[in-house]
This record gives structure tokens, sequence and C-alpha cells, in this order.
């Protein structure tokens, strides 16, 4: 019985993020999930209360889909410049699908009490989970990263990561092709900018930077 009632919620996972990539967000509704799922509108609420988790269950899918294309693509890199850009490449390669509709769900997803907003409450798992990619970029670089900053480098990372998620979401280049020279562009400044932390004076700016992320985090 667990086992069936697991594959009815997978199969409206699935048909709900197919829908996604297919028709957009805003077009995606819960009675036309059911309907492809062949399941009555009252069965596929009972897995999922509204799209809202959905989007989470979405999330969760390509955080899962990013960690094994980055965990590939890391095989090989060594340095940290050459590990952020396999985490960030990978990232919009698992993401690609979803881009036409990503407009409407960023407008759906930016404001501050939306359930979907990546930076709440809700997206917790998913957050964690994106933020284990980075770290994993960050822990694994040869040679290691500054250690004053290590400890908070891979969500500092993630915040840009969110930051050119929005630049892409916006590209209508063929295939993102200006993401994908932005992220080119700006990997070997951060790498640069983070190899100067050692420097006395410098890396008093570096504790500076530290210092304002705690306290905003509070």
């Amino acid at each position: 019985m667990a086992a069936k009632s697991e594959q009815t919620r997978r199969l409206v996972a699935d048909v709900a993020l197919k829908m996604f990539r297919e028709i957009g967000f805003e077009k995606t509704t819960m009675r036309a999930i059911a309907q492809e799922a062949g399941v009555s509108v009252g069965n596929a609420y009972y897995y999922f209360a509204s799209k809202d988790e959905l989007v989470q269950e979405l999330y969760l899918q390509v955080q899962a889909e990013h960690a094994a294309a980055a965990s590939e693509s890391l095989a090989g890199a060594k340095d940290l410049s050459a590990r952020l850009k396999a985490v960030l490449h990978s990232g919009f390669d698992v993401m690609a699908a979803y881009h036409q509709f990503g407009a409407d769900f960023i407008a759906t997803a930016i404001r501050p009490t939306s359930p979907v907003n990546p930076f709440g409450e809700d997206s917790t798992a998913a957050r964690e989970a994106s933020l284990a990619i980075f770290r994993d970029a960050v822990e694994g670089s040869v040679p290691a990263a500054p250690k004053k900053l290590r400890g908070e480098l891979p969500e500092l990372l993630w915040l840009a990561y969110m930051g050119i998620a929005l630049f892409w979401v916006y590209d209508k280049s063929e295939s993102q092709r200006r993401t994908r020279s932005l992220i080119d562009g700006v990997v070997p400044l951060i790498a640069r900018g983070l190899s100067l932390a050692k420097m006395p004076g410098v890396g008093r700016v570096f504790d500076d930077i530290l210092a304002l992320v705690r306290s905003v985090r509070g």
C-alpha cells in the first residue's frame, strides 16, 4: 500500500514537472495535472496541497540532478576557478529545460512572503542541498581556499549563483550564451580576489566583509 501511494505521488510530481517545462508555471493547474496523471483532483491535492509544494519538489529534483552533474564535472577540476565554473555551468545545464517559464516563475518566487521564495523557510531543504554542492567545490580545491573564508565561502558563492540565475532568467541569447560568458568572465575574478585574502591589508577588507555578512545573517 505504501509503495502504491509513493508511486502515485511520484507520478503526480513527474507530470507536474513535465507540464512546467512544456506549458509553463502559470498555465499549469492542479486540475490539469490530475487529468494528465489520470488521478482525481482530490487525489492530486492529497499528495501536494498546492502548486507551491510541487515547486519545492522541483527544487529538490533540480538540486539532485545538479549534484550528480557537478560531481562528474568536478572529478577533473582541481583549482577553485575550474571547480566553480564546473558547478555553475552544470547548474545551468540542469535548469535549461525550465528557462522558458523562468520569468513567470520569478514573478511569483521573488515576493518575500512567497512559499516558493528560494530564501524562505519552505525552501530550506533545497537550499541546503545547493549549498552542499558549493561546499564540495570549495573543500576539494587545490590549493585550498583561504582558511578565514572557507566556512563562509560556499554561502557567498551560492548567493552569487542566485544573482547569475536572475540574469539567466532574462537572458534571451541563443542557449543563454551571455550567461555562460558571464560565468567564464566573473569566476576568474572571484578566484583572483580570493587569492589576495592572505595579504595583510587586503585581508582586513575580507574580515570586514565577513563581519558584515554575519551581522546581516543575524
